[in-house]
């Protein structure tokens, strides 16, 4: 199994100015390009911020190739020209609903996956706009399997644990995470990934939007609990590089999956 090289692309999202970001973002992704990273993770909406009001003008269907159109459609083909792995949320329209969604675009612009958030955050009103996603999401990729959340979703360990279960060895979150509730994104991030013994990568936004902060602490956290990487509150690019196969060395050392007595969890 190959090292893997990511970026944790820390910026800040102009709320409701898809261009202005879009052409942000592309210049963040080349130069991770440059850095020789193989997979680059944008922030939760990151083309619109939480222009939820607006989520019908924003939102686009999913492309499955980097031919298609709209935001879907722009994004897989900045991962096509710059030839790395890619992967952020978007506001997506579908059957007439709109969801949060993370799609992680191969390096030739081809849907990997997509996950639409499960749990919609009631302080910032997602409920009102969008839809919760329906299905969890296990990517395949050539460091192993990974499973895709957003934001919100890392106050929820059933999900993490059953991605582990289901043989995930990276958990990849993008997310727009606010102040003052930095100590428990921290917190939590450490949490999934030693109690899960799996690489926890985890992108949040930087700035403001409609009067609320963010902090930004974009990390890479790896399967012992340490930071490979970590942001501060200023935008940035977190370029880190590391080895998958110490998910096994961890979890040969404290074999908690062989261990674990499910019968006395129901």
């Amino acid at each position: 199994m190959p090292n893997l090289t990511v970026t944790l692309v820390q910026m800040d999202c102009a709320l409701a100015e898809p261009a202005h970001n879009f052409e942000r973002a592309a210049d963040f992704v080349a130069e991770a390009a440059r850095r020789g990273s193989d997979l680059v993770v944008l922030p939760e909406l990151w083309s619109t911020a939480y222009d939820l009001e607006h989520a019908a003008e924003h939102a686009s269907p999913l492309a499955q190739t980097a031919d298609g159109s709209g935001a879907f459609g722009d994004f897989a083909r900045l991962a096509r020209d710059n030839g790395v792995w890619l992967v952020g949320s978007l506001l997506e329209s579908r059957n007439g609903r709109h969801y949060n969604t993370a799609a992680l675009y191969s390096p030739t612009g081809k849907l990997q996956a997509d996950y639409s958030k499960i749990h919609l955050v009631p302080m910032l009103d997602e409920h009102l706009y969008l839809a919760g996603g329906e299905k969890r999401t296990l990517a395949e990729t050539p460091w192993g399997k990974a499973g895709l959340a957003i934001c919100y979703d890392l106050r929820f360990p059933e999900l993490f644990r059953r991605y582990a279960l289901d043989g995930a060895r990276l958990m990849i979150l993008p997310a727009e995470w606010p102040h003052p509730r930095r100590p428990h994104w921290r917190t939590l991030l450490r949490a999934r990934a030693i109690e899960n013994q799996c690489y926890v990568l985890a992108c949040n936004r930087v700035g403001s939007s409609k009067g609320v902060s963010f902090f930004g602490s974009s990390a890479v956290i790896d399967p012992w609990g340490e930071a490979l990487v970590e942001g501060g509150e200023t935008e940035t690019l977190l370029t880190v590089t590391f080895d998958p196969a110490f998910v096994d060395e961890v979890r040969q050392r404290i074999p908690i999956f062989n261990d674990r007595r499910e019968e006395m969890y129901k």
